[in-house]
């Protein structure tokens, strides 16, 4: 991989991304960021602080403080945090205070993976290769169930379709940063490949970037 490449996935919540990340970074052997993990940390950690999530400055400045060690803990996984993350997420200073961050983590030098809503259209636009990955809403919701009962969460399929679409219309109408793909992204549609085939697929679009 050469010096400096930049691959932005970008994506709804549920669509796969997060794998298609991490199997691009270990692939090509770069750091591979998740993005919507400091948003979900923000928001568990405001919460904690007996914060309200609505409250724009006390949402900036739990993210000012919030540490890159801070980040292995397990509750950032759960369904209250991606909730808690997309309505933080709508603050433009919490959005400000984690530009830095994130734009930093992509100026390796040897290049990154970002994985989120707006790495493609805000924190690197200029990256190389970048890919928007989705899927119908219910194979998302599905996807989701299976990963929070697998964690021990009781959440009904029904209520997690229900997250995912108020996220996706939370995300995507957002002043700040909406979720959309960037104009020169490529779009990849998960509803009906495996893992494996998603996968190679994504593989397939970073070589054809490299190429080009």
């Amino acid at each position: 991989m050469s010096a400096g490449f930049v691959i932005t996935v970008d994506g709804p919540a549920a669509s796969g991304k997060g794998t298609i990340a991490g199997g691009l970074g270990r692939r090509y052997g770069l750091p591979v960021l998740d993005s919507g993990l400091l948003y979900r940390a923000v928001g568990v950690l405001l919460q904690r602080a007996g914060g309200d999530l609505d409250d724009e400055a006390a949402a900036a400045r739990t993210a000012a403080a919030l540490t890159a060690a801070q980040l292995a803990d397990p509750e950032f996984r759960t369904r209250g945090a991606g909730e808690a993350a997309s309505r933080v997420a709508v603050h433009p200073k919490v959005r400000e205070v984690l530009l830095a961050l994130q734009r930093d983590f992509a100026a390796q030098p040897g290049g990154a993976v970002l994985d989120g809503r707006d790495m493609g259209t805000v924190i690197c636009p200029q990256a190389p290769a970048k890919l928007y990955v989705t899927a119908k809403p219910e194979v998302r919701a599905e996807r989701r169930w299976r990963q929070l009962t697998g964690q021990g969460e009781a959440v009904s399929l029904d209520e997690v379709l229900a997250d995912i679409r108020r996220r996706d219309e939370r995300d995507a109408g957002r002043s700040a940063a909406p979720m959309r793909p960037a104009p020169d992204a490529v779009l990849l549609d998960t509803s009906e490949m495996t893992i494996d085939q998603a996968a190679d697929a994504a593989r397939r679009i970073v070589e054809a970037a490299r190429a080009g």
